[in-house]
């Protein structure tokens, strides 16, 4: 009897739906395949790969090469003080010049000057150095004192008119005087370059014998600057800008 009060009361219940089986889901649409996308990628991590690998075999082909450290002036040639070897990455196109021929570049002269700091290439040098337009190289010889300690290249300087002051010791009283009254102390060039100083031995301290250097000056005070140079009458002074 309890038995079927059971089911009738059950049979009053809704059935709940079925859940499908899994044979019964709906088809999924099928993947679309975008070949150029993948192809697209391949070629891009290629071209990097390829990029990278460019990247560190040029970075290996470096070169030992002339860098200037000191200003060299026209007209000079570089030394063992103004150098130093620098690692660059090798181009064709740039005429570096190699630190292995450091002997050779000695015996050329800067066409211009080349300041520090610079990695030089060919074409800056040459046999003789080219004077800018509206310049001047003027050669001087001048004993000691008519020039400061530790004059060299790239200094800038005044020339003075020393007048008889500037001659040697063996002139006589009255032929300083004439030379000092017909010529006076009077400036020159206000700012002059030093382009080339003769150097000093080791261990000269005074030197007994005139010292050649040549001054980079306007064309228009070069006639009375090298007048006064051949009587012996110029003196140098450095000027700010040194």
């Amino acid at each position: 009897m309890k038995i079927q009060e059971r089911t009738g009361a059950g049979a009053g219940r809704s059935a709940a739906p079925a859940q499908p089986s899994v044979g019964d889901r709906l088809p999924t649409p099928p993947r679309e395949r975008k070949p150029a996308l993948a192809a697209l990628a391949v070629l891009l991590v290629l071209v990097g790969a390829l990029g990278a690998t460019m990247l560190v075999l040029q970075a290996g082909e470096r070169i030992e090469v002339v860098k200037i450290t000191k200003e060299v002036p026209a007209g000079q040639s570089v030394t063992d003080a103004n150098t130093e070897p620098v690692m660059v990455a090798e181009d064709p196109g740039v005429h570096y010049i190699e630190w292995t021929k450091l002997d050779a570049l000695k015996k050329l002269k800067a066409v211009s000057t080349i300041p520090a700091g610079v990695v030089p290439v060919g074409e800056m040098f040459g046999k003789e150095a080219s004077v800018p337009e509206g310049k001047a190289l003027v050669g001087l010889s001048l004993k000691e004192g008519q020039y400061p300690t530790g004059l060299k290249a790239g200094d800038v300087v005044a020339a003075y008119r020393v007048g008889g002051t500037a001659r040697s010791g063996s002139d006589s009283d009255d032929a300083a005087g004439s030379s000092a009254t017909g010529g006076g102390d009077s400036l020159i060039v206000d700012r002059a370059r030093v382009d080339y100083v003769q150097p000093t031995k080791s261990g000269d301290i005074v030197s007994s014998t005139n010292r050649p250097v040549t001054l980079l000056v306007d064309s228009a005070e070069a006639a009375e600057l090298t007048q006064a140079a051949s009587n012996g009458e110029v003196a140098l002074v450095l000027v700010p800008g040194n």
